[in-house]
């Protein structure tokens, strides 16, 4: 399960890449930020020192900028995408689909879905391209 990426994607990856040092396994653009999925255990260099990758990506690329660590492990790798919110995570097969119920404390569930979804859906398309994952569901 290969991942596409766009023309722009791939010179984002690059970009952020030669700024940081870190591992870049996928990217998503957005009107308002570009998220890049850094190798698991790249997290400390792709911010940088007091966030300076970051801030340094974000003035060059003209957007925010997120980064999310991959895991291999698709329960870990959904609690990395809800970091720092803590979710418990459950993963169930049904009709040969494969289905997670994060559960959020009921605090963060707002955090967690986002504005008008944003955060879910960000989240949805991350798990279904990184671990055949057809569904998020919040509960």
């Amino acid at each position: 399960m290969g991942v596409k990426l766009s023309t722009e994607s791939i010179r984002y990856i690059a970009l952020f890449e030669s700024l940081t040092g870190a591992n870049v396994k996928d990217c998503l653009i957005y009107d308002d930020k570009i998220v890049f999925l850094v190798r698991k255990g790249d997290m400390g260099i792709a911010i940088g020192k007091g966030g300076i990758n970051v801030e340094k990506a974000k003035e060059i690329i003209g957007k925010r900028v997120e980064i999310l660590e991959h895991s291999d492990e698709p329960v870990e790798f959904l609690q990395n995408l809800f970091r720092p919110v803590k979710v418990k995570v459950n993963i169930v097969e049904k009709d040969e689909r494969r289905i997670a119920y994060v559960q959020a404390p009921a605090q963060y569930k707002g955090l967690v879905i986002g504005k008008g979804g944003k955060n879910i859906n960000k989240v949805k398309e991350l798990v279904r391209r990184h671990h055949d994952i057809e569904d998020v569901i919040v509960k």
